[in-house]
């Protein structure tokens, strides 16, 4: 790794941070070499900044009028802060080699052991610069390679199904007046608490959506997937006064998943919030709460209602949602209509807010009209129901699993905010699990001391099992097993005990687990070592054949994955993601990338009645909460 004084390190950081954005894109035209942008995901990573030469020297200089005695303590405090660096590098150049061979698995169980070392060293990240600023490139490279692996189709984080408008890229709409007028005839008879209009760009979308097969397969895969969180969501709306049917607006958005993530512009989340802690949704080393269904769509209520304030018109209030609210205010003001669809006629909005507003009408359509579209045979998903209980201490995912009978898998999946494998330490954090659990939570885990609870392990006796071979599994010592539970080594253990299992913490912290491939193994007979599939080991591995590399590492369970780790940027490159933006907006708009697809504009008589409004009134509102 190449050494950089300190003020070239920030130069150098500095830029890729501001130019972030464009590196999802084709790469920072100054900085193509150090970013995945334009190369393959296993191809190349990005550098991290070496220790400060520099600054160094300054301090040595300074050093020349202390006293010995402080002297000696900064110098010691210098090795310290430069050891935890070193550390830090080196697991994140682990984290690097596995990446490259294309071990994700293992690359972000690298990654993340390189952010903890850090997080979890005891020093002030905030007052210590060497060290904030080593922090900040760490997440900024680890970012980077997990954009460019989502890229690719594989990241370290869920597969996630494309929003419905994505599909609709290069696709455009004729007008069709037959449709327009039967889908009219259909509004007259529908109950909505949205102003539903319809009109060829609106019929356009329901024509794709009901006779293209991707565009109605993701439509159909999203209302399916609303099932888990409606009801959720509908409390959130009707609590701050947000008309209902606005809850399809996360089918353009993210489908209703949770942990989508736009590689190019950094939103993220089932309403995709640009990362700017705004809206109370915070962000931090250990959870990103633009992830949680909960807290994102109550930021997601608010935000809109204020839009719809700001605009009086709840069509403008989509557009701003998308494009950013002062840009639709600079439309409507260089116009003088404060009207969606004349905007839309007059071809003052962007490509994407043009299929943005009349997607999402289509959507809300269809959807209150199911039998008409073939959406009634739709089986919605059971709705996510958890118990939850706040914790301020960090406790393992693996421990929370083991204490209420459930799968690590399971634990994850309800805690789709989670960064880490653990709970954060000194913060509280509400923490899910499964409903019914919250007794057996409580009770259980009296037992494991609370500064153990980040590594140690908590077993369940099952027929057929002795201490040792529990202690084997977990990686500890029967003799630890037998102290910490008060039995005597010799003793035998009966199905249904219940044991606290001491493990180390570096033991207790390793991902999931891998296997080294041996000569003369196949994935046959690998698959029959750990009693799974063949098939299981391929989709874990990537793999498209059958062949295996001896000292090759495969995942042998399932791989946990946990919510996209994304970093905060600059001000300077949170603007929208449609074209000429100037604004720096709270929300960066849907999943899907630039619109180039067009809709055929309607006649007049199927506009709206538009307002022509000779100096509309300015609003402004806060964009942070």
């Amino acid at each position: 790794m190449a050494e950089l004084s300190l003020e070239q390190s920030v130069r150098r950081w500095a830029l890729v941070v501001a130019c972030v954005p464009l590196v999802m894109l084709a790469g920072c035209p100054q900085e193509k070499a150090a970013t995945p942008g334009k190369a393959p995901a296993q191809a190349t990573a990005p550098a991290m900044a070496a220790g400060s030469s520099k600054a160094d020297a300054g301090q040595k200089a300074g050093q020349q009028a202390v006293p010995p005695a402080q002297a000696a303590d900064a110098a010691a405090r210098a090795a310290k802060v430069q050891q935890l660096i070193n550390n830090a590098e080196a697991a994140y150049r682990s984290g690097v080699d596995n990446y490259r061979s294309g071990h994700l698995d293992a690359a972000r169980q690298d990654f993340d052991s390189a952010v903890d070392l850090m997080l979890t060293s005891g020093m002030d990240l905030k007052t210590e610069p060497q060290l904030a600023d080593e922090f900040d490139h760490l997440l900024s490279a680890v970012n980077s390679l997990e954009m460019a692996a989502l890229k690719q189709g594989n990241g370290f984080s869920p597969v996630l199904e494309a929003a419905p408008l994505d599909a609709a890229n290069e696709v455009t709409f004729p007008a069709n007046a037959e449709l327009t007028a039967k889908v009219a005839a259909e509004l007259k008879t529908t109950q909505s608490d949205f102003p539903l209009v319809v009109n060829d760009y609106v019929a356009g979308f329901i024509s794709y959506f009901s006779n293209s097969p991707a565009g109605h397969a993701h439509l159909l895969r999203s209302l399916e997937r609303a099932g888990k969180y409606k009801e959720m969501i509908s409390k959130n709306l009707r609590d701050e006064g947000v008309p209902q049917d606005l809850i399809y607006l996360a089918v353009a958005e993210s489908g209703f998943q949770p942990q989508a993530l736009n590689a190019r512009s950094g939103a993220g989340g089932m309403w995709q919030f640009m990362p700017t802690g705004a809206y109370g949704l915070t962000r931090n080393g250990w959870f990103d709460e633009r992830f949680d269904p909960q807290k994102s769509s109550l930021a997601y209520a608010k935000y809109m209602k204020t839009l719809y304030n700001q605009f009086g018109d709840w069509y403008l209030a989509m557009a701003a949602y998308d494009w950013g609210p002062g840009n639709v205010q600079r439309a409507v003001m260089r116009t003088g209509y404060a009207d969606f669809w004349e905007l839309y006629r007059r071809n003052v909005l962007p490509g994407e807010t043009k299929n943005y507003v009349p997607g999402i009408s289509a959507a809300i359509i269809m959807a209150k009209n199911p039998e008409q579209y073939g959406l009634d045979k739709i089986v919605p998903d059971a709705p996510v129901v958890s118990d939850m209980v706040t914790v301020n201490y960090a406790i393992d995912l693996r421990l929370v699993a083991d204490v209420t009978n459930s799968s690590l898998l399971e634990i994850v999946a309800l805690n789709p905010s989670l960064l880490r494998m653990t709970t954060p330490r000194d913060m509280s954090f509400d923490l899910h699990i499964p409903v019914g659990t919250l007794d057996v939570f409580t009770t259980r885990i009296k037992d494991i001391p609370e500064d153990k609870r980040a590594s140690w392990r908590f077993h369940v006796v099952h027929s057929g099992e002795t201490l040792d071979g529990i202690a084997g599994t977990l990686h500890t010592h029967v003799s630890d097993i037998a102290r910490t539970n008060g039995l005597n080594v010799d003793d035998g253990v009966d199905v249904g005990d219940e044991l606290v299992i001491p493990v180390a913490g570096a033991v207790a912290g390793a991902g999931p687990q891998r296997y080294a491939v041996r000569r003369g193994d196949t994935l046959i007979t690998v698959a029959d070592r750990f009693g799974v599939s063949v098939e299981e080991l391929r989709r874990w591995n990537h793999l498209s054949s059958n062949a295996v590399k001896p000292g090759s590492s495969l995942a042998v369970v399932a791989p946990v994955r946990l919510a996209p780790v994304t970093h905060v940027r600059s001000r300077a490159s949170r603007g929208k993601k449609g074209s000429h933006v100037a604004e720096l907006p709270v929300h960066a708009g849907s999943t899907h990338a630039n619109a180039k697809h067009s809709v055929s504009k309607s006649s007049s008589s199927a506009m709206t009645t538009k307002k022509n409004l000779a100096a509309p009134k300015q609003k402004s509102i806060s964009k942070t909460k």
